[in-house]
């Protein structure tokens, strides 16, 4: 009997526990409702919870109640099994956000698998991830990325010192630059602060691993919206050199001496076309010198449709050509 007496507080606190963590406030009477319990054996399960290191706070008011406080450590979490699988599958892709956490992550994943049950654990070990070689990609210090996003949330101009490699450093100190940050986006593994530059009236794009932040912050600013609405269409069109929609300024139509099969892996985000053995191509670059030689990779006949400007790249491409070569 004391056993199965046991087993039924520790379950109620587990139920307890996760109520508690699902929203910020619960009204003592609700959460005995929930529990099926007296409103006494509430206070008491409570009690237990602080013995065990959980912070919960009485909330006064009409009703009464309590809220799960943010504590002086972390004390035991509760997932349930999708929430504990979706960390596990997190915590494995944290190697390419190049936010420097790659030894951390791998060491809460080790923690979170050794206490899943074998089927959940089962699971996870079938997600295969490899991470790809970063190379020479700079880490953002985990630091900084605290900071920025303190200041994106707190809506305070931020001060920072910016470092560009290939530029001389300037030897008389520089005052630092401001910017009101609005958004701060991980693409391709390299993290970007997106914000509105008050001393050029403009959107401006700044790499993360080259920043700097100053304290304290500058003064709070009213939030703007990026052009068109969205920060994931607005970076990519400003990474392909367009000034507002997210489409390449230089786009163009050429029918390829390949089938389309042969085409289609390397692409992009262009539209293929299939004509018999051969391929229709509409694809864009940012200049149209890169689109030629873009396009030159493929390693067959070309036919330019349009436009002209198309032609006129390849046409200089030859002549680079031949001088390479030194027949011209």
């Amino acid at each position: 009997m004391p056993l199965a007496s046991s087993t039924t507080t520790s379950s109620r606190l587990l139920s307890l526990l996760s109520l508690l963590q699902a929203r910020r406030d619960w009204p003592g009477g609700l959460l005995a409702e929930r529990l099926g319990v007296s409103d006494r054996t509430v206070r008491r399960d409570v009690d237990r919870l602080r013995e065990l290191g959980y912070p919960v706070q009485a909330v006064k008011g009409p009703d009464g109640g309590y809220r799960l406080e943010a504590g002086h450590h972390v004390p035991p979490l509760l997932f349930d099994e999708d929430q504990a699988v979706a960390l596990a599958v997190a915590l494995r892709i944290a190697v390419g956000t190049g936010a420097g956490i790659e030894e951390a992550a791998a060491r809460a994943l080790a923690t979170v698998r050794q206490v899943l049950p074998s089927r959940l654990r089962q699971r996870v070990d079938a997600l295969e991830i490899s991470a790809a070689e970063r190379g020479a990609d700079p880490q953002v210090d985990t630091g900084v990325l605290l900071t920025l996003s303190a200041a994106v949330r707190a809506g305070e101009e931020l001060r920072f010192d910016y470092h560009s490699p290939g530029r001389p450093e300037d030897t008389e100190p520089r005052p630092p630059r401001r910017v009101q940050p609005h958004h701060l986006v991980v693409r391709t593994g390299r993290w970007y602060l997106v914000g509105w530059d008050p001393e050029r009236a403009d959107w401006r794009i700044y790499r993360a691993d080259r920043m700097t932040p100053r304290v304290p912050n500058g003064p709070r600013f009213p939030p703007r919206e990026v052009p068109d609405g969205d920060v994931a269409v607005f970076l990519s069109a400003q990474f392909k050199g367009s000034e507002s929609a997210d489409t390449w300024p230089c786009r163009g139509e050429v029918i390829l001496d390949l089938p389309a099969t042969e085409v289609a892996p390397f692409a992009g985000d262009g539209i293929v076309e299939e004509l018999g053995t051969r391929t229709k191509l509409t694809t864009g670059s940012w200049s149209w010198a890169a689109l030629a030689a873009a396009l030159a990779r493929f390693d067959t006949e070309i036919e330019v449709i349009t436009p002209p400007e198309l032609r006129a790249a390849f046409a200089e491409l030859s002549r680079r050509a031949d001088r390479a070569a030194g027949t011209g």
